[in-house]
């Protein structure tokens, strides 16, 4: 499926999977990721849950959001 996240995977391997995920995800809190320095450095080895942790996001939230927009978390 073409909106599957894999929640394993980083950040940028699934915006390079999923060309809408990074305004997205930009659109729940994390603005930084549309930054593209730092989604080709930091997003390398940043999966969601990681970076929702150091947000301070419940990522039970995160994911009900993601699902909103038409995702299927795995």
């Amino acid at each position: 499926m073409k909106n599957m996240l894999d929640m394993n995977k980083t950040i940028y391997e699934l915006c390079k999977e999923n060309s809408r995920l990074k305004e997205r995800l930009k659109s729940i809190g994390f603005e930084n990721i549309a930054d593209d320095k730092m989604l080709n450095t930091v997003g390398r080895v940043m999966t969601i849950p990681k970076g929702a942790k150091i947000k301070g996001y419940d990522i039970n939230e995160v994911k009900e959001k993601l699902i909103k927009e038409g995702y299927h978390i795995v």
